[in-house]
């Protein structure tokens, strides 16, 4: 394998030698203050020295640093400018082609001028639009603040939660969660409740990349949502204190605190996150079985305490080599009752003839503990090598008491009852080494890089009978499923601009081998899946810049979705007497082909024209195979085939009144035959667009409105939506001469929120509704101690760099 990708690296860097005559140039360069401290988000515009008209336009990086690409030979001259400091114009430039023009360090300045209690801000746009990825800035929304990170992607452009809670991406499910870089070991619902339990104070923004090159792990057909959270960059010490309270159906309050201290040569972090409260939700299933109906009705109140933190320490050894260690993790009690109440009836009877009453109570604990150690060497000359070391572990302690009471329509009479209770503790552990290096090669950058990484799941199911005041182990329904996987990763990618041209090309190569071992309590006989296989994941990409504002780009990669231990496990789980859950062993990856087709105009203005095509798409499907009963298990599809095209566009209507849209539309269509008449074959256009206006208001007061609407769709492989819009305000104002900030807002404010959609497959016609608590006033005080000069370090640390840290579950 090794000498395949050098072999394959060799003959791209010749291929890439031998076009690349007469290539374009680059401007390289730092902003920095009076001080020499680095200024983030400083204004960086290129013009033609013959007629002054712009060329390019950036913004420094975090370390003060800038980059202006694919410039063509010529002169030029270069604005720089940043909120309360004098603009700073440079002497003319040489741009060279093939040759990098270094700019003297730009130094804005007050000459000599003390501004009197003034703080200059570096406002991020809403969102950003880049050449790989969407940003959406939290922490330049009010309408973010009180929110918790799973909510806040509701938020995000072109992002739908489903009632399932399951993520879709431009109208594609299987999205990969990254944290700071690096993807969760947990599965979906864990990682779900742990999303709820994370408050937006603590998120600086949430990045969509949509299709990710060979550097990323290959996991992730709908690509991957990576959440920075935030990291003080201020000199000294400083600490912040967050207080919230949201009221709704039930009040929920959270509080934050984070301190950090930093010197040129040390950087030392902490953050603890806790919220509390209670949620509810409304969920109905209407069933049509073999003749006879099935209307469920559900309110679910569970009782919840969240406990987030986070530390770690940077050592800046010298100005090349940066050694990182963090520990974080988070602990989540929790308490559910679901007063589930089902009417049986014969379909077109108005007649009850009894109902099932499954008042179901859950219970149970879930934490984390997740250790990085991070070295980073970076020469500042193109060179930079990433080593890492993730060592992760899981716990979850879950019980679930139900009974099951038939009665007559009145409930005076019982007919049987039955009563359940079941354990499910899940452990996991995980182990990963990764290594990253960057080089400039032939006026390009080449990537490569290593990666190991193992996790272990252990699932014990216990399901007891409850007689009296004693409980009997159901031996035929007990088990112990252990889910071992490996997966050894390579990958290059190399990237080069030319005169208006440039082009990314890698491939990632991943070995995956996994063992699930099922122990049945009964037998003790073990029933095991074995699988070793190897896929290539080639990526590649082609930019033209058409003119100085218009830029095109034609992106392709391949991915794949691994089913999670959930999926796989095949116990039978009871949602009550009429509805199981259950996994299957047999569930095969989902391969995803992406095309994706960009234009870039005017340095705002983006639209994507987007195929894929999905091999063996899996999906949770609704079956039965007995009369009453219903199961709920993943299953492949044949296909599934998505086409879609995105906008989106920041707009200065006036200096005060900006605004962001982004309209969504696709067509899906999800096809698949298992025999016996149960056919799916869906196809629906769907459309989703999201707008935000911020208004500046006088004595520093700031308005924001934002709204969405989410046309019908189809969630799952077969169940088709109504639609969904809501909309929401905020204000913020500071307060405590700047230090502090007081935000309010109201979600939902029509209370519209509200989901429903219909299946009908293999005989079953089902019918689902739903809500929750979306209609909620949230009132946040915020308030920063310690140093209040904004002021970005020379350099970022290595895990501030390791954008893209991977290991997988």
């Amino acid at each position: 394998m090794k000498k395949l990708f050098s072999l394959a690296a060799m003959q791209l860097c010749l291929a890439l030698f031998v076009w690349g005559q007469d290539s374009a140039g680059s401007v390289h360069g730092f902003v920095t203050d009076a001080t020499h401290e680095p200024l983030a988000f400083a204004n960086l515009l290129l013009f033609d020295a013959a007629d002054s008209t712009l060329v390019k336009a950036e913004y420094s990086s975090e370390d003060g640093s800038f980059k202006m690409m694919n410039i063509e030979p010529g002169e030029y001259w270069l604005k720089a400018s940043f909120v309360g400091l004098p603009d700073f114009i440079s002497e003319i430039l040489m741009v060279h082609a093939d040759k990098i023009t270094e700019v003297p360090t730009v130094i804005l300045e007050n000459n000599g001028t003390e501004l009197s209690e003034v703080v200059v801000t570096a406002l991020k746009p809403l969102v950003e639009v880049k050449p790989d990825k969407t940003v959406f800035n939290v922490e330049g929304s009010i309408n973010a603040t009180g929110n918790t990170a799973f909510e806040l992607l509701r938020k995000a452009p072109g992002l739908v939660v489903d009632n399932n809670d399951n993520i879709i991406l431009l109208g594609k499910s299987g999205v990969r969660i990254f944290i700071d870089g690096r993807p969760s070991p947990l599965g979906m619902d864990d990682l779900v409740e742990m999303l709820k339990g994370m408050q937006s104070d603590q998120i600086e923004a949430i990045e969509i990349i949509t299709n990710p090159s060979s550097k990323y792990e290959a996991e992730g057909n709908a690509g991957i949502i990576n959440i920075r959270m935030k990291k003080d960059k201020r000199h000294g010490t400083n600490a912040n204190l967050n207080l919230g309270y949201t009221a709704a159906i039930f009040p929920k309050y959270y509080g934050s605190v984070g301190v950090n201290h930093r010197n040129k040569r040390l950087n030392v972090f902490g953050n603890y996150t806790h919220s509390t409260g209670d949620r509810r939700n409304f969920f109905n299933l209407y069933r049509e079985q073999l003749g006879v109906v099935f209307d469920q009705r559900n309110v679910r109140t569970a009782e919840f305490a969240n406990h987030n933190f986070k530390a770690g320490a940077d050592f800046f050894l010298n100005d090349k080599n940066t050694l990182g260690v963090t520990v974080g993790g988070f602990v989540s009690d929790r308490s559910e009752f679901n007063n589930g109440r089902t009417e049986i009836s014969m379909v077109n009877s108005d007649v009850v003839d009894s109902l099932l009453l499954a008042p179901t109570t859950i219970a149970g604990e879930t934490s984390n503990l997740d250790y990085n150690l991070n070295y980073r060497f970076d020469d500042n000359k193109g060179t930079v090598w990433n080593f890492d070391a993730n060592y992760g572990q899981f716990r979850r302690d879950g019980n679930s008491y139900q009974p099951n009471y038939y009665t007559s329509p009145d409930e005076k009479v019982i007919y049987t009852q039955r009563i359940f209770n079941s354990e499910m503790p899940t452990d996991i552990n995980l182990l990963s080494f990764k290594v990253d290096h960057e080089r400039n090669i032939l006026g390009g950058k080449l990537e490569t890089g290593l990666k190991f990484s193992s996790v272990t799941t252990d699932n014990t199911f216990n399901f007891y009978n409850v007689e009296g005041n004693s409980q009997v182990l159901d031996t035929d329904r007990s088990n112990n499923f252990v889910y071992d996987e490996m997966v050894n990763a390579a990958y290059f990618n190399y990237q080069r601009q030319f005169e208006k041209w440039g082009i990314q090309a890698g491939l990632r190569a991943e070995q995956t081998n996994s063992l699930g071992t099922l122990t049945s309590v009964q037998d003790n006989e073990n029933d095991e899946v074995e699988r070793s296989y190897l896929d290539w994941f080639p990526s590649a990409g082609v930019t033209y810049q058409a003119s100085p504002k218009t830029t095109w780009r034609l992106n392709y990669s391949r991915r794949i979705t691994r089913p999670s231990y959930q999926d796989l496990n095949p116990f039978e789980y009871k949602l009550d007497e009429l509805t199981y859950q259950r996994g299957n062993p047999f569930l095969q990856p989902q391969y995803t082909h992406s095309v994706q087709l960009t234009n870039s105009y005017n340095y705002r203005y983006n639209t994507t024209l987007s195929y894929s095509y999905t091999e063996d798409f899996f999906t949770e499907i609704i079956d039965t195979t007995e009369t009453s009963r219903s199961f709920i298990s993943s299953k492949n599809l044949s296909s599934q085939q998505v086409i879609s095209i995105n906008f989106g566009a920041p707009i200065s209507i006036k200096k005060w009144w900006n605004v962001y849209v982004n309209l969504n539309a696709y067509q899906q269509l999800n096809r698949a035959d298992f025999g016996e008449g149960k056919i799916v074959d869906v196809k629906v256009n769907a459309v989703n667009f999201y707008n935000q206006h911020t208004f500046m208001l006088p004595k520093g007061l700031s308005l924001e409105l934002s709204g969405f609407y989410n046309s019908p769709s189809v969630w799952g492989g077969t169940f088709r939506t109504q639609s969904m819009w809501g909309v929401e305000a905020g204000v913020k104002a500071k307060v405590l001469k700047g230090r502090g900030n007081v935000k309010v807002s109201v979600g939902d404010i029509f209370n519209t929120m509200n989901w429903s959609g219909e299946s009908d497959f293999g005989g079953v016609y089902i019918a689902t509704s739903g809500s929750w608590e979306s209609r909620r006033l949230r009132v946040n005080f915020s308030y920063l101690f310690g140093n209040e000069k904004v002021k970005s370090r020379s350099r970022k640390t290595g895990m501030e760099d390791e954008k893209n840290r991977i290991k997988s579950e």
